[in-house]
């Protein structure tokens, strides 16, 4: 079992940057592959971006990359997600979540593949 905290989501200014953390408690950090989701208004949950548990591995979503970098600290227990020229379709509640499942692209990129959730923190961009 892991419990995830995210922090970090606010209100910015079109353009501008955030970086969100997803701290974990529980079982040994580095087990885990982490990714991160969202969910904008009236929309379903979608695929941000994801890191191994070596942090090596790194995938991103088409529409964050360039943007956005995931990256994980193993010894604070934390991954961060850094977005960078925000726009106003990148509001949305932002989750992370941890995998026990192998690192790859296609199974880090499904939301089955993450039994475990934080509460979500949300991210507003105004125009």
């Amino acid at each position: 079992q892991v419990q995830l905290v995210e922090s970090g989501g606010g209100l910015v200014q079109a353009g501008g940057s955030l970086r969100l953390s997803c701290a974990a408690s529980g079982r040994t950090f580095s087990s885990y592959a982490m990714g991160w989701f969202r969910q904008g208004p009236g929309t379903e949950r979608e695929f941000v971006a994801a890191i191994s548990r070596s942090g090596a591995g790194l995938y991103y979503a088409d529409s964050v990359k360039g943007r956005f970098t995931i990256s994980r600290d193993n010894a604070k227990n934390t991954v961060y997600l850094q977005m960078n020229s925000l726009k106003a379709d990148d509001t949305a509640v932002y989750y992370c979540a941890a995998s026990w499942g192998p690192s790859t692209a296609q199974s880090l990129g499904i939301m089955t593949s993450y039994p475990y959730w934080g509460q979500g923190t949300q991210v507003t961009v105004s125009s």
